[in-house]
């Protein structure tokens, strides 16, 4: 038997061992728990390389005689079934109170998307396929001639691993089903980087990938947020899903600390639509390049701090800011920027989950283009803001099921003050949107999710629905 079938067999024993020994989390402290995670995290890096060097001997017909296929079937399935629970100390324990693995938003998800991991987990031989789906029905209280279904996202993801330190990833989105001159449909590529390990503790990817802002940003599949649609803070307020042109850099220590920064494309203020539905639907979002022809005359920087160091804890912000204006002399303002705030909090114990999030935004030197837009219903505001708090309890399950309700209150405004725009011909100051949404989710299989919710916004009630949704990702 050669030296690189003991070695998986080996190493399965002694992984399989380390996660009896931290069986009974009751008897252990957390600071116990940490410590034992981290080690089997180490175990299972020692593990995959070892599996991967048996890969690659299997391929080579003058290599050594193939390990036997029970130790390398043993040695996969140990590593699968430890990846989730050695990510990091926060998804253990959230294992261990039996949420959903893949709906929950906590360390492991928000350092590793879907993406990523598939990108990780990736062999040398060939590509890795990943994607979700998510189709729905709105219906306005009181107004059924009102009621919409759509299959609002279809998405398709690829990753390559060249090596064990370069990867590649990309994310094929295609929107309402149909794309065509005349549909509301969209095809587009939400993300395609190629991502490099400088270190154990350092990564830095360029391309076109989703900025560290929130929870949403990164990790939207419908089988990880609750609700039949994005929460209005995340998509109003930060344009989710917000992707950029750029290089971005990623360090993780084991204490939980988990940093970013980068240099990416920002927005064009010339693309600000007259049309005042879509500026008040999301200010940033009107102004968006998505990676198309971005102009980059002035670019942006961004910053994330991320603590996941407690059992079930969460803590961290980001900040963002860049042009608007690139620099354009056919418009007003060819300095404008733009400034972007955001904290966020999540607790996960037990059968709750509990999470938080405010974010803020402020546009700088826009008076000049308001000024000549006079006459415009929309000028750009002086600042946009908003926050909200949610919180689920799993109420039941058994094996794969589970059914999980949730409430969420938000309360957010996109457009507040007006510079540079006379007394008396600036629009209105709209009051706060103030929204409450009850519902449950309903999982089939942890990666399969029913959902149903009511929302019912307290300063106008023509906008209450019902809405009803099914999500899945792969």
């Amino acid at each position: 038997m050669s030296h690189f079938s003991l070695r998986p067999f080996t190493m399965t024993c002694i992984a399989v061992a380390a996660l009896a020994g931290c069986g009974p989390a009751q008897s252990q402290t957390s600071s116990e728990l940490v410590q034992e995670l981290r080690q089997l995290r180490e175990d299972l890096r020692v593990l995959r390389a070892e599996l991967n060097e048996v890969k690659r001997q299997q391929t080579q017909p003058q290599a050594q005689t193939a390990p036997p296929a029970t130790a390398t079937a043993t040695a996969t399935a140990t590593a699968a079934a430890l990846t989730p629970a050695l990510a990091a100390p926060s998804a253990a324990v959230a294992q261990a109170a039996n949420w959903p693995t893949v709906q929950s938003l906590d360390a492991s998800s928000r350092q590793d998307p879907p993406m990523a991991l598939a990108a990780n987990d990736a062999s040398a031989s060939g590509v890795s396929l990943f994607g979700y789906g998510e189709l729905n029905m709105s219906r306005p209280r009181g107004n059924a001639a009102g009621a919409v279904a759509t299959a609002r996202r279809g998405v398709l993801g690829f990753a390559y691993r060249f090596n064990d330190r370069t990867r590649m990833a990309a994310e094929l989105e295609i929107e309402n089903a149909v794309v065509s001159a005349s549909d509301q449909g969209e095809v587009a590529f939400e993300q395609l980087y190629i991502e490099h390990d400088i270190n154990d503790r350092l990564s830095a990817k360029v391309g076109l990938f989703l900025l560290p802002v929130g929870y949403m940003n990164e990790t939207h599949e419908p089988t990880r947020y609750y609700g039949v649609h994005r929460n209005l803070v995340e998509t109003a307020i930060i344009p989710s899903t917000w992707r950029e042109l750029g290089v971005g850099l990623r360090g993780r220590y084991a204490s939980g600390v988990r940093w970013d920064a980068g240099v990416v494309t920002g927005f064009d203020l010339k693309k600000w639509s007259t049309d005042s539905s879509d500026t008040q639907a999301s200010p940033l979002g009107a102004m968006h390049q998505e990676g198309q022809q971005a102009k980059a005359a002035t670019l942006a920087t961004y910053g994330a701090l991320n603590y996941d160091g407690l059992p079930g804890v969460n803590l961290g912000g980001s900040l963002y800011n860049g042009g608007v204006g690139q620099k354009q002399p056919d418009i007003a303002s060819p300095s404008a920027s733009v400034t972007l705030a955001e904290v966020h909090g999540r607790w996960q114990s037990g059968r709750w989950d509990v999470s938080t999030l405010a974010a803020s935004g402020r546009f700088h030197d826009v008076s000049a283009f308001n000024a000549t837009s006079l006459g415009m219903s929309n000028p750009v505001p002086n600042q946009f803001r908003g926050w909200y708090g949610q919180a689920a309890y799993r109420v039941w399950n058994q094996g794969d099921y589970s059914l999980v309700p949730f409430v969420r209150y938000e309360k957010l405004n996109t457009a507040l003050g007006f510079s540079g725009v006379p007394t008396g011909l600036a629009p209105r100051i709209e009051p706060d949107t103030r929204v409450w949404t009850v519902g449950a989710s309903y999982y089939l299989h942890p990666q399969v999710v029913l959902k149903v919710d009511t929302q019912r916004y307290l300063n106008n009630s023509a906008l209450d629905k019902l809405n009803m949704g099914v999500g899945f990702h792969f």
